[in-house]
This record gives C-alpha cells, structure tokens and sequence, in this order.
C-alpha cells in the first residue's frame, strides 16, 4: 500500500470543487500543494468538449512544476477526471509528495465523481492527442480477476446513477421532481432528516436501504456527541449517516454533515445498491434541509469504511477547519472573498 502524505483539502478548494460541481461550467480547476494544504490556483470555463478544452491548459502548465488538474468530463458531466501532472525534470521531493497525496485528493473530493484518471509526466500527455491515447488504452481489453470485475461492476453502477444526479438544478431527476428516478422514502426517514434542520445541538440520524422495496428507512435517531458517534452507525452494513454536530470551528457553529459509510466487508449487492444511490441521495436531503429555517449542510459528502475513524480530529481535517475559534466577521469575509473571480473591464460609457 501507497503511503500518504497526511495533506488535506484547503477550505478554499472544498468550497471550490462544490460550487464547480454545482454550476457545471467550469472544466479545470488546477491544485497546488501549498504550505502542506491542497489549494485550488485557477479555474478554466467549459468552452468546448473536453478535448478542446485541453488546448486551453498549456499555459496553466509549467515544466518543472507538479500539480493536479481536475477536469469535467463530457458525457455524463457529473463525473471527473484526476489528472496528475509531474513532470519528469520535476524534483525528486516534489515527485514522491504528490504522488503521495494523489488517493487523499480523490478521496476527500469524493471517490465516486472521479470515474477515471490520467498520469502525466510531460505537457504533452495533457493534450487532445495524449488524451486520445489515454483512451485508446483504457478501451483496449484487459483480463480481470474476480475482485477487478466486482469493482467493474460497482463503478458502472456508480456512473449510471451518477448521470442522474448532478444535472443542474432545471432537471434534478428524483423523486422530489417527476419521480422518474430516485428511492423511495419513508415519512419517519424524510422527518428525522428535517428535524435536523430545526433542532439544536448534536444530533445523528442514520438511514438504510431496504433492498427489496428500493426504500430509504430510518434506522436510528439520537443524540450523539462526537466521540460516541461511531457506535451508532451500523459496523457491518452500510448507511447513510447524518451528524448534527455543534462547534466552534466556524462561523456556522453547527454543520449537519452527510456520511456514506461502506464497510468491506458489505455485501457486493449492498455495495453497488449504495454507491450508486450516495449522490442522489445526499442531493435529496439537500433538498429536504432547505425547507428548514437552519440549512446547514456541509458541502462536503464524507465517505468512509471504517466509521471508527469519525472523530473530531477528522472532521476538522476533512471540512477544513482550523483548531481554534473563528471569529465570525472574518470567517464570513473570508468565505466571500476565497476563490473569487479577478472584476473584469469597467464598461465604457
């Protein structure tokens, strides 16, 4: 097993990548590892397919300089592309530090939106014609053992359910819209989810599947500190959790953060039956909180397969606050101003 480097994701790039894959009109975001933190440096708009688009990225590349580009894929566009730029003359430093970080990256963002990924080691492999050959060797046959088919399977279910999720706010296909797609859901499930949204304190409310009606029940509802919270989620199924939590990390002071918890040792049809409902679901309880007068859900979808590793320490990791009290007036400032858009030309009178 790789080791990891132990960067994390910056606010700035949580925030980012979620307003990216909310507005579906960015096609690059390039990120830096700057002072041990994951940074998002610049964006670039979707102006054509992604092949044409990698045109634009050449000038965002610099020869000796490593980075990581996020790219929209065309077809679905809720899915990404990882790609880690490290250039041969890179240093040997730079070279084992973001090769290090590449899985912590992908995983943070969200594993699921990342449906495939791209090793450059020199401008080139990052063009229309490097990405063509890029494809050409991921079409070609390949043999599979019985695990590589089984993941197989698990991501082709996660991209067929993921086209239905991330579609812009004019076409969300769920039960909440036509009722095309989308689970079912019972009315304790949807009440304990809005509760949420009125409550106060640390509370945890955490749902299953129920396979054989394709239905979204509630499993249990309670209040949870946070050193208690792993106990309460199922340690041998999976679940969708969500965590009230009160604290003083930010200027919200209470965050409600969406958990997708897929233990290893899940059952294969568990598995994929969950993985390729988490998007979808985690938007239907978007929606569902912001009917509630508090809508305070992190942006940042949580996946893990060990829920013991949900502790304070890694919240604060994962949803990038710092270890001490915000003061709010600046937290807020600095949420406006984090990744924003040089003003362009004043308009001529």
């Amino acid at each position: 097993m790789a080791a990891t480097s132990g960067i994390g994701l910056s606010a700035e790039l949580t925030r980012a990548f979620s307003a990216a894959v909310e507005t579906q009109n960015i096609r690059f975001i390039k990120v830096v590892i700057r002072n041990e933190s994951l940074v998002p440096v610049t964006s670039v708009d979707v102006t054509g397919s992604l092949e044409e688009d990698l045109a634009l990225l050449d000038s965002h590349l610099a020869e000796n300089d490593p980075c990581y580009i996020l790219a929209r894929l065309d077809d679905p566009s809720s899915e990404w592309l990882l790609i880690s730029y490290v250039p041969d003359s890179a240093k040997v430093r730079d070279k084992m530090l973001y090769a290090s970080t590449r899985n912590s990256l992908s995983k943070s963002l969200g594993s699921t939106v990342f449906t495939d990924s791209l090793f450059a080691t020199s401008k080139a492999d990052v063009t229309p014609e490097g990405y063509a050959a890029h494809k050409r060797h991921q079409a070609a046959p390949q043999p599979l053992s019985a695990r590589e088919q089984e993941m197989a399977d698990i991501r082709a279910a996660e991209r067929q359910a993921a086209g239905n999720v991330y579609e812009g706010s004019r076409a969300r296909q769920n039960h909440l819209g036509d009722g095309k797609v989308g689970y079912k859901w019972t009315p304790e499930a949807e009440d304990a989810v809005k509760r949420l949204g009125h409550g106060e304190g640390n509370q945890v409310v955490v749902l299953q599947i129920e396979l054989s009606t394709e239905t979204l029940i509630l499993h249990s509802s309670s209040e949870a500190q946070v050193n208690t919270l792993s106990s309460l989620i199922p340690a041998s199924e999976p679940s969708f959790t969500l965590y009230a939590w009160s604290h003083s990390y930010s200027a919200t002071k209470r965050d409600i953060i969406f958990i997708y918890s897929c233990p290893s040792a899940s059952p294969i049809k568990y598995r994929m039956m969950y993985s390729s409902g988490a998007l979808q679901i985690f938007r239907e309880v978007k929606a569902f909180l912001e009917t509630t007068p508090s809508f305070l859900l992190a942006p940042k979808k949580l996946e893990t397969s060990d829920p013991s590793e949900l502790t304070e320490q890694y919240f604060m990791q994962e949803l990038g606050f710092s270890s001490g009290p915000v003061d709010d007036t600046h937290n807020s400032a600095m949420q406006r101003n984090a990744f924003a858009r040089p003003r362009g030309p004043a308009r001529r009178r």
